[in-house]
């Protein structure tokens, strides 16, 4: 059973950073597609970061230079850190995984890239999600 533990929100200024992390267990897959998710009120579920079983990364371009996803040598917590926080990036945040087959309609429409599927092509289809940790940032 796949479980995603979200933690390390907070309130912060403009400007601020927070680190979140995500406990992940359960999932077994070779091939994985990794990231986080954000949704602010009244908004639909918007694509943050993402990371796959061979190491690449891909953000929103709202977010590039910002933040930055990672995972612990045991690939057992994934990381989120937040730099330059700016109000807009007000949201709760959730993290998921999924297998990550290349041939899946939500990857194959990016040429089989997990990051393309997880910011492009939204959160539909991936079947796993933690409790979600907010994060608020006050200008």
């Amino acid at each position: 059973q796949v479980q995603l533990v979200e933690s390390g929100g907070g309130s912060v200024q403009a400007g601020g950073s927070l680190r979140l992390s995500c406990a992940a267990s359960g999932y077994t897959y070779s091939r994985y597609c990794m990231g986080w998710f954000r949704q602010a009120p009244g908004k639909e579920r918007e694509g943050v970061a993402a990371i796959d079983s061979d190491a690449s990364t891909g953000y929103v371009d709202s977010v590039k230079g910002r933040f930055t996803i990672s995972q612990d040598s045991a690939k057992e917590i994934l990381y989120l850190q937040m730099n330059n926080l700016k109000p807009e990036d007000t949201a709760m945040y959730y993290c998921t995984v999924d297998s990550w087959d290349p041939l899946l309609p939500k990857f194959s429409k990016y040429g089989g890239s997990c990051a393309g599927g997880l910011i492009q092509w939204g959160a539909a289809d991936f079947r796993y999600w933690g409790q979600g940790t907010q994060v608020t940032v006050s200008s």
